[in-house]
């Protein structure tokens, strides 16, 4: 697989792209409340992209997805489409992914926000699926293969009795959305590939309470656990450094 190595020049220009995606999900979370629209969220993330950051939303009509945001509430795994006919409401997890491009590089990041009062599994499932991430971004480092990455993930979750989606996976990123490598949330430790200096990629691990199995719906994007349990999802954009990992999307509220 050919994977870019980018130069300092292009991860300043990551780090640009991954700040703003981050002040994405910082703006929308006081909006994420009992009642509103996924619709609603995206016409508020549409506008403080393109017309705040003067940026533009990486997801609106790549490959055919209609909107600028993924919205992935409960059940969903990944890649909910927006609706005004989806409300929100209490009890509800939701998985909001951004990605944003300025000056043609991408910064691809998500959270899971809690509406309203959420049952303490719910909020287990999105608090050991964050862990999850936490542990595997401690790893990036040269050296580091990406089995290790995908191991710890494993090991984490399934300690917790969660399963991992094995459908979908990380994957690189710079002037390309989606570039080399693919970077899988299990595997087996020193296996892989070899993490080296200038590698940038996002680590975005995705863990159903109930079986791994998932299924895509007829819109041909939206995808849910087969078993109809939820599913929690936490993403962001790394570049590997000299001596270990800057984390690209970092938002305030986070130790990086």
């Amino acid at each position: 697989m050919a994977v870019t190595i980018k130069t300092e020049d292009e991860i300043a220009k990551m780090r640009i792209a991954g700040r703003k995606a981050a002040e994405v999900l910082e703006y929308i979370e006081p909006y994420v409340v009992p009642g509103v629209s996924t619709e609603e969220l995206n016409r508020l993330c549409h506008e403080y992209i393109t017309q705040v950051q003067k940026a533009i939303p990486a997801p609106l009509n790549y490959k055919g997805f209609p909107k600028s945001i993924c919205t992935s509430v409960n059940q969903v795994v990944c890649h909910g489409i927006p609706s005004e006919k989806k409300i929100l409401k209490s009890g509800d997890i939701i998985n909001i992914d951004i990605t944003v491009i300025d000056n043609g590089y991408h910064g691809d990041t998500s959270k899971m926000f809690l509406v309203g009062k959420v049952a303490p599994h719910a909020e287990r499932l999105v608090r050991v699926t964050q862990e999850c991430l936490y542990k595997a971004i401690e790893l990036v480092k040269p050296g580091t293969h990406l089995g290790d990455i995908g191991h710890v993930i494993q090991k984490h979750a399934e300690a917790h009795y969660f399963s991992i989606v094995r459908d979908y996976c990380g994957h690189g990123i710079g002037l390309g959305f989606h570039e080399d490598p693919q970077v899988l949330h299990y595997g087996t430790p020193g296996t892989g590939m070899e993490l080296v200096e200038g590698m940038t990629f996002t680590i975005e691990p995705m863990l159903n309470a109930g079986k791994a199995a998932t299924k895509l719906k007829s819109d041909g994007w939206t995808v849910e656990t087969r078993d109809g349990r939820l599913s929690a999802q936490w993403e962001h954009t790394l570049a590997v450094t000299a001596t270990g990992v800057e984390v690209l999307t970092a938002r305030k509220e986070e130790p990086f």
